[in-house]
C-alpha cells in the first residue's frame, strides 16, 4: 500500500498527488491532508476513479484517508 503525504499543501495539489498515485492503479492507497477542503475534494475525486474512501481524524490535526478498489 502506497502512502501519500500531501498535508501543508494547498487545493489542488492534494488531488493531483492522488491522481498521480491512482494511475499505477493499485489496490489501496493511504493519503494524509490536512484540510477539511482537500479531504473532500481528493474523497470526490477517488470516488469518481472507483475507489472507496474511508476517512479518520488523527489528533485533530489531519486527516488520513484510507482508498480500496471497489
Amino acid at each position: 500500500m502506497e502512502t501519500i503525504d500531501a498535508r501543508g499543501l494547498s487545493c489542488p495539489q492534494p488531488v493531483l498527488m492522488a491522481k498521480k498515485a491512482l494511475s499505477k492503479k493499485e489496490a489501496a492507497y493511504t493519503i494524509l491532508v490536512d484540510t477539511k477542503a482537500a479531504k473532500e475534494n481528493v474523497t470526490r475525486f477517488a470516488g469518481h476513479a472507483g475507489y472507496n474512501v474511508t476517512a479518520e481524524v488523527t489528533d485533530n490535526e489531519y486527516y488520513t484517508l484510507s482508498l480500496t478498489q471497489k
